[in-house]
């Protein structure tokens, strides 16, 4: 019973990780949309501003006492692309003249799921911040020179609205947008810099190219450098665990791709972190103590910095993301032309928006954003060579589909799908990934003919259990003799009760001379653990399964739950406090599954040789019919369809097995053994054993 007690606690402790991540304890989401948020951060190089006034723009400058400043245009928006499928355009675009940044991205292939009216989903979005300014992606921020640097000022570049030049079309179909804004030496007008940023689209291609040049308009040497927002405002998909995460790539040294990500806990222990080092660093300082004191202090302060950045030393950085379930927005900038790997990327910094601070950061109204840090260049007088710089990127938007990334040779060769991200639970994620990845071909493959990833998955349970069929079956045969040996296990247990060596040694002999085996009866579930959870994660994560149908009018939608009918008025279920919107069936098919598969399964011990153990066979026959629909009611219909296929598919085997048993035990007890190819194909008579031999 002790690995049975094992086997139960860390059931219940998988089955309580399911329960936390499926959202059941959540609110139905209206819809799967952007995250509006409407808290500004603390840095001043992150905040924005409202939209300037029509009239009479603004100068935008870095602070009363800096004699720099930057004339703001009018106000106005630019499109590129489309949000209509036949168009040949991956996404439509919205850019703002305010920092010259994207405003919004959204796809023209995929809607936010809304049963009721469909819109095509909005990938990246403002995030709005409580003093109602805003960061958009890719905006230009915290500009500053060598005077500015010493002052401990920047000229915020995303509060400046840029003057734009419409939408240039090529013959290929490419459209290219362009922004200007020029840096003047306040009082006099005179042009310090020029920058100009250019976005373009290609039909067809989920990647877009974005150039910002530097130019130097005066007649001296100049050194800036710059900040840059990342894409930031993806929305949480769905209702159940956020996904949302920044992820970054590296090349090691052995010339493979690798990646640091970090979801919303990392950025917010890291920052914490952060802000302690700095105050021990600050006492440390201030008070005077000793230089090793100090020194420990510094030493942690740095710790505390790197661990905020997206880093792996040792390796050349290739491209920072945002992700979330589905979908990535991954930004590559591009080296310069006598280098293999981009150097001047400096800090790559996630970002967590927590607009109304509620301390666990769980109220949903949560945004992951990125910062980047650009390096300082040198620029030289206007007129001669080198005087410009143009920092080159390339921004992929679209889904995370590794089909897709293994296709295109650019995003294979820079490892895109480091992006996808699946749930390892206890498994480590070398495991987990591989099984993931092979079970997604393996369905994609099987799509090709079926064209039903329903039925794709029903089929794929079935073949899972013919592969694991003899070991269940062996399995299944060793509990049996478990459960027969059980009285003479309870009588061995109260005569060596004082002496535990004796007992587990006269315990082991049992097992042995009988064959049977307490491992065998956990071989299957250590074995299938991974494929479960791989093909879980494979379900779940998949962007295959986003909006893929079943039945026209029931499971409509794999990645969400079945809904069979919604409710008028949401219901709040009593004591939990869950909120549920419709009636979902496939969990009470699988609670139905689930009873039968423990009616079925063989018992570890009588209830007359052990009532505790009995008493706790008879609880798990009532929790888990119960436990398992309630904890994944809303879980997405996929991975419902699969832990019910499978599960019905374990009650129909079990039911063989137990025949085989059955009519086994019968040949035993008349004396006989099976037949078998040695004897001829005859019932052969049994040649007679010790009595602890018989079953």
């Amino acid at each position: 019973m002790r690995y049975l007690t094992l086997v139960v606690i860390g059931f219940v402790v998988f089955c309580g990780w399911l329960v936390v991540e499926s959202g059941f304890f959540e609110c139905p989401a209206v819809n799967s949309g952007a995250c509006i948020l409407l808290q500004s951060t603390t840095d001043n190089e992150n905040s924005g501003a409202g939209n300037a006034p029509a009239e009479e723009p603004p100068r935008i400058t870095a602070d009363d006492s800096v004699t720099f400043g930057a004339d703001s245009a009018l106000a106005k928006s630019i499109m590129l692309g489309s949000v209509d499928p036949n168009s040949g355009y991956n996404f439509h675009l919205e850019l703002s003249s305010q920092g010259a940044a994207i405003r919004k991205a959204t796809f023209s292939g995929f809607d936010d799921r809304d049963y009721k009216n469909p819109q095509p989903l909005e990938i990246l979005s403002p995030i709005s911040q409580a003093d109602g300014s805003e960061i958009l992606s890719m905006a230009n921020t915290g500009f500053q020179n060598n005077a500015l640097v010493q002052q401990k000022r920047a000229l915020p570049l995303q509060k400046v609205h840029w003057k734009s030049f419409g939408v240039e079309k090529a013959g290929d179909g490419s459209q290219t947008a362009r922004f200007e804004t020029i840096i003047k030496i306040v009082g006099t007008d005179e042009p310090v810099y020029k920058f100009i940023k250019t976005y373009k689209i290609i039909p067809g291609s989920y990647l877009l190219e974005c150039n910002i040049t530097v130019e130097n308009l005066s007649g001296a040497e100049q050194k800036i450098r710059f900040n840059l927002s990342g894409p930031g405002g993806l929305g949480r998909e769905g209702i159940r665990t956020d996904m949302r995460k920044v992820v970054a790539g590296f090349r090691d040294s052995q010339g493979q791709v690798v990646s640091e990500r970090q979801d919303k806990k990392a950025i917010i222990k890291a920052k914490n972190n952060l802000e302690k080092a700095k105050y021990n660093y600050a006492i440390a300082k201030n008070s005077g103590m000793a230089k090793e004191d100090l020194d420990k202090a510094k030493k942690d302060l740095d710790k505390a910095i790197l661990e905020r950045q997206l880093t792996k030393p040792g390796s050349d950085f290739l491209w920072v993301a945002t992700v979330s379930k589905y979908f990535a927005a991954i930004v590559v900038p591009l080296p310069d032309e006598d280098k293999d790997y981009c150097d001047w990327i400096t800090n790559k910094t996630g970002r967590l928006h927590n607009p109304d601070g509620d301390r666990k950061a769980d109220s949903g109204d949560e945004a992951m954003g990125l910062d980047l840090k650009i390096a300082p260049s040198t620029l030289a007088a206007m007129g001669q060579a080198n005087s410009s710089k143009i920092y080159k990127f390339q921004l992929y938007i679209g889904p995370k589909d590794k089909s897709l990334f293994d296709k295109n040779e650019r995003y294979r060769e820079l490892g895109f799908f480091h992006t996808i991200d699946f749930l390892g639970c206890c498994c480590p994620a070398k495991i987990i990934k591989p099984l993931a990845f092979g079970i997604l071909a393996l369905m994609k493959w099987m799509y090709g003919f079926i064209h039903n990833y329903g039925v794709v998955i029903i089929i794929l349970v079935f073949m899972m259990r013919l592969a694991m069929h003899p070991i269940t079956k062996k399995s299944q045969i060793s509990m049996s003799k478990m459960s027969k040996l059980a009285p003479m296990a309870e009588e061995i247990k109260k005569k060596y009760a004082n002496n535990k060596a004796e007992m587990n040694k006269r315990m082991m002999a049992l097992y042995r001379e009988q064959g049977a085996s307490p491992v065998m009866g956990l071989l299957p579930m250590m074995v299938q653990m991974p494929i479960w959870i791989a093909l879980w994660s494979a379900v779940y994560a998949g962007i295959e399964l986003r909006g893929a149908p079943f039945l026209p009018f029931w499971i409509t939608d794999l990645s969400v739950p079945d809904a069979l009918w919604r409710f008028q008025t949401v219901i709040v279920v009593p004591v939990l406090g869950s909120k549920i919107d419709s009636f979902n069936l496939l969990p009470i098919m699988m609670g139905v599954a689930f009873y039968l598969q423990q009616k079925l399964m063989p018992s570890q011990a009588s209830a007359s040789a052990n009532p505790q153990a009995a008493q706790q066979q008879k609880m798990m026959m009532i929790m888990m019919p119960l436990l398992f629909p309630l904890m994944l009611y809303k879980a997405p219909s996929g991975v419902n369809m699969y832990i019910m296929s499978s599960t019905f598919a374990g009650v129909f085997e079990q039911y063989v097995i137990r025949k085989h048993i059955r009519e086994k035990d019968e040949a035993e007890s008349q004396g006989l053994v099976a037949t078998t190819s040695k004897t001829g194909g005859k019932v052969k008579k049994k040649k007679p054993k010790p009595f602890y031999k018989n079953m």
